[in-house]
């Protein structure tokens, strides 16, 4: 079954080369499993198509959820109720046990927090669906490095410390935050921190592809695991509504008429934060910004930022949901790409399918 959406538009119209947006679609159905793939330019979409699935179908987004909880935090930073370069500890004071007092809100959007697990990885998986557990590990969870000194992709405890400065500094949910500042004004109804039950009969379980991705299928396809609210790792969606809310930003917090983010905030977000050195807990190479992955890789054919492209602009921002989705930006070709599986093959392949797809959605802008 591939199932092409209506909303399409001719893709010359936006300088895309049909032919090679064919060849895109192609790949991604011949991969087999359930898919969807959102492509737009210059605000026209030029390619929603499903696969093995249907277009109101709930994919998990996983790592790709961590930009919402960023974005919530440059939010409370543009009303002036938190400052970035305050410590975590300044709204949450239980925080600062074990020496974390000088961590940064700063530092945790860099994934420079020193915290990458809360109380060790085992822990972490656990009790990722339990809230007060993971905060709790967290605020006693001894750093491993200082406050700044050290990017090491912080996979869980990036969301539910953002989550938590959330609901400390305005005293509501982070599900509610993030719904009613985002989700609720941009008409995205389709997009859950946290699937509801109404919605729980479209949601689409996770595949191992590879016996190293086995554990990851037993955990995600649970229903305690689907319906929690985990910030870094917990968002349901689908490609097309991903896809919105990204030319959202890139056009600077605004969509259809409605401002969600002034343009300095989602400048802000999308600021790097380094120079694509080594991730301590990823090791490979990785453009981390204030909430985002980068595009421009380097010349390491490990640089997670051949993600969005290999010939992707250093300008270009998103997020890998582990190595089965991607959904990013790229202001310099005014495009956006959201694609969505629930095939989780081995990590390394799986970076390099996330490349490919990319790859031919950037060869279809040619010059254009």
């Amino acid at each position: 079954m591939n199932t092409v959406n209506e909303r399409e538009h001719d893709p010359g119209a936006v300088g895309m080369d049909p032919a090679a947006l064919q060849r895109l679609n192609d790949v991604v159905r011949a991969r087999g499993g359930a898919a969807q793939l959102c492509v737009v330019r210059r605000g026209a979409v030029v390619l929603d198509r499903s696969y093995g699935c249907s277009a109101d179908s709930l994919f998990l987004a996983y790592a790709a959820t961590k930009p919402f909880a960023a974005l919530a935090v440059h939010l409370l930073a543009e009303r002036g109720l938190v400052e970035l370069d305050r410590p975590v500890a300044a709204y949450w004071p239980e925080f600062a046990q074990q020496g974390k007092d000088a961590v940064t809100v700063r530092h945790v959007l860099q994934h420079r927090a020193g915290v990458p697990v809360g109380r060790g990885m085992v822990r972490t998986m656990r009790t990722a669906r339990d809230w007060e557990r993971s905060v709790r590990d967290l605020e006693r969870a001894r750093p491993r490095w200082p406050g700044g000194a050290v990017a090491a992709y912080h996979f869980m405890s990036f969301g539910f410390i953002l989550g938590e400065l959330v609901q400390r500094v305005t005293g509501r949910s982070f599900r509610d935050f993030v719904t009613s500042e985002f989700f609720t004004p941009l008409g995205l109804n389709d997009l859950h921190m946290g699937l509801p039950d109404n919605a729980w009969h479209r949601h689409v379980p996770a595949r191992a592809d590879h016996p190293s991705e086995w554990p990851n299928q037993w955990m995600s396809n649970r229903r305690g695991y689907r319906q929690a609210v985990i910030p870094s790792a917990g968002l349901s969606g689908t490609a097309a509504q991903l896809a919105r809310f990204y030319q959202m930003l890139l056009e600077g917090g605004t969509l259809d008429g409605v401002r969600v983010l002034r343009p300095e905030s989602v400048a802000e977000a999308r600021k790097p934060s380094g120079d694509g050195e080594k991730d301590a807990s990823l090791k490979r190479p990785v453009r981390w910004s204030h909430g985002f992955m980068l595009g421009g890789p380097g010349p390491d054919p490990q640089d997670l930022a051949r993600v969005m492209g290999g010939a992707s602009s250093a300008s270009a921002f998103g997020h890998a949901g582990t190595t089965s989705s991607v959904v990013w930006a790229d202001p310099t070709r005014e495009l956006v790409v959201a694609y969505l599986s629930n095939v989780q093959p081995e990590f390394g392949a799986g970076i390099e399918r996330l490349r490919e797809v990319s790859d031919l959605a950037l060869d279809a802008c040619g010059a254009g």
